[in-house]
């Protein structure tokens, strides 16, 4: 994908969010992350169930603030904001939920559930037009209105809620959509049109896209660049393209070896080999272990994972690792 490299669209920095967990516990669901997203571009949130990464991309959106760190969507920090101001600001920025049944009011019809944002933050004479730009963003992602307007969510299939889901954010014009695992509740059939709508449609827009999955095959081909997430904690984050050739973090390359070669696209063993790992579950994130919060499944790990946290480093342009020991790998011929 092209994207135009202009002022960052959204930018977040040290996120924490933690959970309560009783007897003076607290779950560490994000710990320090930041981010960027350039106008125009679309970033992978990558990381195995557990990871943060959905919890990274509702504290974006303050569903619920962060406990620390901040967030600006382009020249307005959201953290702090005043509930009406705020409520006012994130209309330029919408999440696309996980369950597109579950994100629809069931007793509204398809027309009033696209329409509910533009009723709320629209200008006051936008009814004028009502049902033509209903009808227009329907036909935009893929739905004929005189079959679907009238009818409820029940009565519509995964797919095609999730569309209406899709249509009910781009009815605000948004700046930046939050996609939290959009098509991982759908066929497969289902998730490529969804996906190709998507891309399609962010390019039309030239929007700025945060796309949150665990299939890896389908966050490096929607992204401009993937953000790999382990623990609540950022392992590593590189370009999409030419992934599978320069993924140095264990971890990432772990992901990538989980993949059929055919799914890469190329017939170039990526990554280290499964088995290296020294445990198949993460550990609990009431108790993350100490330094590098890898380190108990890592094949490179040392004393010095255990005493000290990796700090990111640039290992070349666009590409940063938090790592002790990972060094970049030449780039494929």
């Amino acid at each position: 994908m092209t994207t135009t490299r202009d002022a960052p669209a959204l930018t977040a920095t040290d996120l924490v969010v933690e959970f309560p967990a009783g007897r003076g516990q607290k779950v560490h669901a994000v710990s320090g992350v930041s981010l960027t997203v350039a106008a125009g571009e679309t970033l992978g949130i990558l990381g195995e169930s557990g990871c943060g990464k959905s919890t990274v991309g509702r504290s974006l959106i303050q569903l619920p603030p962060p406990d620390a760190g901040t967030v600006r969507l382009g020249d307005v920090t959201l953290t702090g904001l005043a509930p009406r101001a705020l409520r006012r600001a994130r209309a330029r920025m919408q999440i696309i939920m996980q369950d597109p049944v579950s994100a629809l009011n069931p007793r509204r019809r398809v027309k009033d559930l696209v329409w509910e944002g533009r009723s709320i933050w629209g200008p006051g004479d936008d009814t004028r037009d009502k049902d033509a730009r209903v009808d227009a963003a329907l036909r935009d992602v893929g739905l004929d209105p005189a079959t679907v307007r009238d009818r409820r969510p029940h009565e519509l299939s995964g797919g095609q809620c999730q569309r209406v889901c899709i249509a009910r954010a781009l009815m605000l014009d948004p700046e930046v959509l939050i996609c939290d695992e959009p098509v991982s509740s759908l066929d497969v059939s289902v998730q490529a049109q969804i996906l190709n709508l998507l891309e399609t449609t962010t390019r039309r827009r030239a929007l700025s896209m945060v796309f949150i999955a665990h299939d890896v095959s389908v966050v490096k081909n929607i992204s401009d660049r993937v953000m790999v997430m382990y623990l609540g904690k950022v392992c590593e984050v590189l370009p999409s393209d030419g992934m599978q050739h320069e993924a140095a973090h264990p971890y990432t390359r772990l992901l990538l070896a989980s993949l059929p070669e055919a799914q890469l696209g190329s017939a170039v063993p990526a990554a280290a080999p499964a088995a290296e790992t020294r445990a198949a579950e993460l550990p609990s994130p009431l108790n993350p272990p100490s330094g590098c919060r890898f380190r108990t499944r890592c094949p490179l790990a040392t004393e010095r994972c255990a005493a000290e946290e990796p700090a990111p480093r640039e290992i070349r342009p666009g590409h940063r690792i938090a790592c002790h020991h990972a060094e970049p790998r030449r780039n494929h011929p």
